[in-house]
């Protein structure tokens, strides 16, 4: 089941939501722990103000129902690694299954390419666990490039890290 949902900038109102489905151990156990568990108030004020004048990536909202109900970044690189930019997302789990983070990373890969004459490459680093987030990748024509495991920890436990990436070309082929 396909749902509607809209990619816009992050404003100062997007607090009460992004607090209301952050705030979710099902998501933060595939993050990083700058995703905290809790999630509170004082972290969205803070992931909002960060999200609103940071230059280096193209931060969004993902919008269901009127509610920033996720977020999905492209974070450039720089120095040797200009070429390149990191994809980060994230979802309420209220709406999962629903083909939302699969066409919002199409349209967030798409607008880094086209507004970035820099990047050939975008890359993401999923947790080997995080099977879910290895699929919509695929979905998306992303490729595995590496698997280095048992080289993160989180809540305690070893986890491998996968690189998955596309590059210009590959993502505008038909």
């Amino acid at each position: 089941m396909e749902k509607e949902f809209k990619l816009r900038s992050w404003e100062k109102q997007d607090l009460n939501s992004l607090v209301k489905y952050a705030n979710n151990f099902n998501i933060a156990r595939n993050m990083t722990d700058r995703f905290p568990y809790p999630y509170s108030e004082a972290d969205g004020m803070a992931f909002i103000e960060f999200a609103t004048t940071t230059e280096s990536a193209h931060i969004f909202a993902i919008e269901v129902d009127g509610e920033a109900a996720g977020g999905i970044g492209i974070h450039l690189q720089y120095d040797i690694h200009r070429k390149n930019a990191e994809l980060g997302y994230w979802l309420g789990e209220p709406f999962w299954g629903m083909e939302i983070i699969s066409r919002a990373i199409q349209q967030a890969v798409d607008f880094a390419f086209r507004n970035d004459d820099e990047t050939d490459r975008i890359f993401a680093r999923p947790f080997g666990s995080n099977t879910a987030s290895q699929k919509v990748l695929e979905k998306n024509g992303f490729i595995l490039e590496a698997r280095f495991p048992k080289i993160l920890i989180k809540n305690g436990e070893l986890q491998d890290e996968l690189v998955y990436a596309i590059r210009r070309e590959d993502f505008y082929q038909d």
